[in-house]
């Protein structure tokens, strides 16, 4: 295929990622630049610390090789699907982290970035593809930088200049070669309000966070019978994520687009969860509330353990 029909069908298949909803989107070179070392170095020095808590998914050696995801990788194409709906939850409720107010966004994110890899199969026959989202061992956020999608903030997350960080990131890696994007640059510059806005100090510096310390990691992968003390006692009324060092960061303070995406919207019964009523809910009754979402992580006597302790703290 000649140098500008690549160019081309990248055209193309951005375009066709964004009639999936997906934006920004942007196209990394397999192999990548210098930044990715750097990335994979800190992913090192981050595990060697501890700080993945029992996540010991993080360690998958595939995490820091593209290419045993898909044999003979030459492009990837990262996406975001942006997950902001303006809508508050109810006062004085309890809160759930944005990301699962709507349908479970691994089966969103995957189903739509497999008829990319259909769509792109049409094109140029035999061409090899793999979708992956956050749930494949792959540096999700460095590789969504180095295609231009934003930078990784001093929070972890990845921020767009538009979109602010609130959003959930897919790949499609193929054995095609296309032109890359410039990779982002960063722009947190001397700001690092997440760093003292977290209750429990997860962020110990800037760009690590400890997930040890983390509410997040707490109160969906914790599978002890009680929070730790520490956690327990700073919830701020999270029982389900937090999203406290987004909601400081200045970038999501701008006025920012709403998604209007079906599969997005917010269940009711999240932006209006109260202990009381809640810790009545039996199993079934969670199974039916929890059906398709990504918040099936937590299992229903977990929702129990952390309204508990946040019962007795809630802000």
């Amino acid at each position: 295929m000649a140098h500008n029909a690549h160019g081309e069908l990248a055209l193309q298949l951005k375009q066709q990622a964004r009639q999936l909803g997906f934006d920004p989107v942007g196209l990394a070179a397999v192999p990548a630049g210098e930044r990715l070392g750097l990335r994979t170095a800190a992913l090192e020095r981050w595990l060697a610390a501890g700080y993945q808590a029992d996540m010991a998914w993080m360690a998958d050696p595939r995490r820091r090789a593209v290419e045993q995801l898909l044999p003979g990788v030459r492009s990837l194409l990262a996406v975001g699907l942006n997950y902001y709906v303006a809508t508050e939850r109810a006062p004085g409720s309890l809160k759930v982290a944005r990301y699962g107010w709507g349908r479970d966004y691994h089966r969103l994110i995957d189903g739509r970035l497999r008829r990319l890899g259909r769509w792109l199969e049409k094109q140029v026959p035999g061409v090899r593809w793999r979708a992956c989202v956050d749930s494949a061992p792959l540096l999700d956020k460095a590789w969504a930088e180095e295609a231009g999608l934003g930078w990784i903030g001093k929070h972890g997350n990845l921020i767009h200049r538009k979109r602010g960080s609130w959003l959930l990131l897919g790949h499609l890696l193929t054995s095609l070669e296309l032109p890359a994007d410039a990779p982002a640059q960063p722009l947190c510059g001397s700001c690092s309000r997440c760093l003292p806005a977290c209750p429990t100090g997860a962020i110990s510096e800037p760009f690590v966070v400890d997930s040890r310390r983390c509410i997040a990691f707490h109160t969906i992968e914790n599978r002890d019978a009680e929070l730790p003390a520490a956690i327990a006692t700073a919830l701020e009324g999270w029982v389900a994520g937090c999203d406290i060092c987004q909601e400081v960061c200045p970038w999501n303070q701008q006025p920012l687009a709403s998604s209007n995406d079906p599969d997005l919207q917010p269940r009711p019964w999240l932006l209006d969860l109260r202990a009381e009523s809640a810790l009545q809910w039996g199993d079934e009754e969670w199974d039916e509330k929890l059906r398709a979402s990504a918040l099936r992580r937590i299992k229903p006597w977990m929702w129990r353990r952390n309204l508990r302790a946040s019962e007795g703290n809630h802000v």
